[in-house]
């Protein structure tokens, strides 16, 4: 009886990276819906995508340490800005092969009006996730701004 040892393997690979693959596109696609909760300024979506121990450093280099603090922070700011939005453009996005965790990086850009004019600001960031019973949740994230264009801006 011949083993087929090698082709086990090459399967078994191909199935992680299918499997993987399969992660990043669920990610990707959970990023858009967050996206879209964010311009609905729809906070219980947004806290959907959150684990209860979420963190996030702002991109000003703030720390919220809480989900809730996080979704009280966005409540506060859709209701002093009414036409704000943020959009997170992810480039990249890599799924462990040893637990059940991922991390995402791309480009975020956020705009508003202010009674001062147009503000705009971007950046870089990172956001963590676990697989749970309740799929991908993001459980921290990392804002960097690297440019703000308009009224407020200066430091």
């Amino acid at each position: 009886m011949k083993t087929h040892w090698p082709v086990a393997i090459v399967l078994l690979v191909f199935a992680g990276e299918l499997a993987a693959s399969d992660d990043a596109d669920t990610i990707r696609e959970l990023r858009t819906q967050s996206n879209a909760a964010i311009a609905r300024h729809d906070v219980a979506g947004i806290g959907s995508f959150l684990s209860k121990d979420f963190v996030i450093t702002i991109s000003t280099g703030g720390i919220e340490r809480s989900r809730d603090a996080h979704l009280e922070s966005f409540a506060a700011h859709f209701e002093e800005f009414p036409d704000v939005v943020y959009v997170r453009t992810p480039a990249r996005i890599d799924v462990s092969e040893a637990f059940p965790l991922a991390i995402e990086s791309g480009e975020w850009k956020g705009s508003r009006t202010t009674e001062n004019g147009s503000y705009e600001h971007g950046g870089r960031y990172t956001a963590a996730w676990r697989k749970t019973d309740r799929g991908w949740k993001i459980y921290s994230e990392l804002y960097v701004g690297l440019y703000c264009d308009g009224p407020g801006c200066e430091p």
